[in-house]
């Protein structure tokens, strides 16, 4: 119909939109996908190419090996056609003395009697049966006999070698069907060259196999030329759809935000201000903490001094005794701050990440009884009975100091919290991965409130006739354990006492 036109879609045209909008929206899977089909395809042409290279060095090889065997009987013909020739002139009286290369001569009739000889002694009672029909070349020990009829006479030359040493390199000379002449005998597909006017033949074999190896040589660098650019390019596609993403989601945010509504884009900004001021303030406090208790223990150091040097009275004796009592108070006072504000120190270290750790392998059995006898005259000294059951030795992955660390926290806190008269015991266990450490008391437990509370900083648990800490023992420990790649677990009961095992791993992960 005039005036309308027709739209002719091409075929395949919508699978063909889909595949590419689905490319287009999964970059990653599209190039990952493209790298393989190249890595293929370059796979593909070098296994073609090394299979075509591959036939044309055989073939190579069986042309040179075929030049070589024609060589070569061409030179054994020309040295047999000329000891032949040295017979017959010995036999008709021409030369009366042997060349260089010639051991002996030997003129028989065809029975095998001898007529005249030179040289070595030559056999001729079955040698003579041989060359009837056609002339004979057999090989001995170093040398070589050619053996043919002259009329009605039968001559028989001993020389050697038939070629040099060399040109027999992988190569054999023998009778057609026959016994081997000259040369190592050569197995399997071999080439074969017939050495003109007599029944000898050279044989060689079909491929070189100093070539073929001198071929697989550089058959790495080919495989280099061949995958290398593939390997190259899937390398380089890589980086830059990592870089691709990286600019599609800074360009996503973007497009977000300028699609958010007013109201939306503040909050979200007071979002990102308070994540950053919040970060902000937990470095800005551990950096106060671990400052300001670097300042307070420097002058503390100074009153506990002068404190011990009252009390002892290293110049003269103080005037008045309650003075000697008043320094004991100071420097008991001074102590017990020194050992909190150390507390913080350890602590804000920790949680700063400045706390050095170096984990090695060591028998954590000895750490634990050191930290046990340490502690054993402050159990004495409140009649608490403070064992520790026989354990054999067992290797842990961790830094010692920290593990006598945590050990040193664990009993002092049982102690406190234990009564006179108690008893505190510490076992070691080990399983398949770890090492435990269990310290158990006998004291008055924790509440489930308190038993979740455990490891918080500055939680302190009071208990009547208890002077507790600054609440940083158990915070340390916990932190200790987490940095070297352990646990602690609390087990406690309000009046069933207190069980706090430690867990390290025996070796790293």
């Amino acid at each position: 119909m005039a005036g309308q036109t027709i739209a002719i879609r091409p075929p395949f045209g919508g699978v063909l939109a889909k595949i590419a909008a689905l490319s287009a929206r999964n970059i990653r899977l599209t190039v990952i996908s493209c790298v393989i089909v190249i890595c293929g395809s370059f796979a593909a042409a070098g296994a073609l190419q090394f299979r075509f290279e591959t036939a044309n060095a055989g073939r190579q090889a069986a042309y040179f090996e075929t030049k070589r065997a024609e060589d070569v009987a061409a030179m054994v013909s020309a040295t047999l056609g000329r000891q032949k020739k040295v017979g017959r002139q010995f036999a008709t009286g021409e030369i009366f003395s042997l060349p260089p290369d010639v051991h002996g001569i030997v003129v028989s009739d065809a029975l095998g009697k001898v007529s005249a000889a030179i040289g070595d002694a030559i056999p001729m009672t079955n040698l003579a049966g041989l060359v009837i029909d056609h002339p004979v070349v057999v090989s001995g020990r170093g040398t070589t006999v050619v053996a043919f009829r002259d009329g009605i006479d039968i001559i028989a030359v001993s020389f050697g070698p038939l070629v040099p040493g060399p040109v027999l390199n992988n190569l054999e000379i023998a009778v057609p069907g026959g016994a081997n002449i000259a040369g190592t005998p050569i197995t399997g597909h071999t080439i074969t060259a017939a050495v003109p006017s007599w029944r000898v033949e050279v044989r060689v074999p079909a491929q070189d196999p100093g070539g073929l190896r001198a071929w697989y040589g550089s058959l790495p660098l080919y495989l280099f030329v061949i995958l290398g650019p593939a390997l190259v390019g899937a390398w380089l596609a890589t980086v830059f759809v990592r870089e691709f993403e990286r600019h599609a989601k800074t360009s996503e945010a973007i497009r977000a935000l300028r699609s958010t509504r007013p109201a939306e884009a503040r909050l979200l900004v007071r979002l990102a201000n308070a994540e950053r001021q919040a970060i902000e303030a937990q470095r800005s406090k551990s950096e106060f903490i671990a400052h300001m208790s670097h300042e307070l223990r420097t002058p503390l150091n100074a009153v506990i001094g002068f404190a011990e040097v009252i009390e002892r009275g290293f110049f003269g004796p103080v005037g008045h005794k309650k003075y000697v009592e008043y320094a004991h108070d100071i420097g008991m006072a001074g102590r017990a701050l020194h050992t909190k504000v150390g507390d913080i120190l350890e602590f804000a270290n920790i949680e700063a990440g400045r706390y050095p750790l170096k984990p090695v392998h060591f028998d954590i059995t000895e750490v634990v009884e050191t930290c046990v006898m340490e502690n054993g005259g402050r159990a004495f000294s409140r009649k608490i009975d403070l064992a520790m059951r026989p354990a054999a030795a067992s290797q842990v992955f961790a830094d010692p100091l920290a593990v006598r660390r945590i050990v040193t926290n664990l009993l002092c806190n049982a102690l406190t919290y234990t009564p006179e008269g108690g008893h505190v015991t510490v076992t070691i266990n080990e399983d398949a991965g770890a090492i435990s450490v269990a310290v158990a008391d006998s004291g008055s437990g924790f509440s489930a409130s308190e038993r979740s509370a455990a490891g918080i900083a500055f939680r302190r648990f009071e208990r009547v006739g208890v002077s507790t800490g600054t609440g940083l023992g158990l915070a340390i420990v916990v932190a200790l354990a987490r940095r070297m790649g352990g646990a602690l677990r609390l087990e406690s009961e309000p009046g069933g006492g207190t069980s706090a095992e430690l867990r390290l791993p025996k070796t790293l992960d």
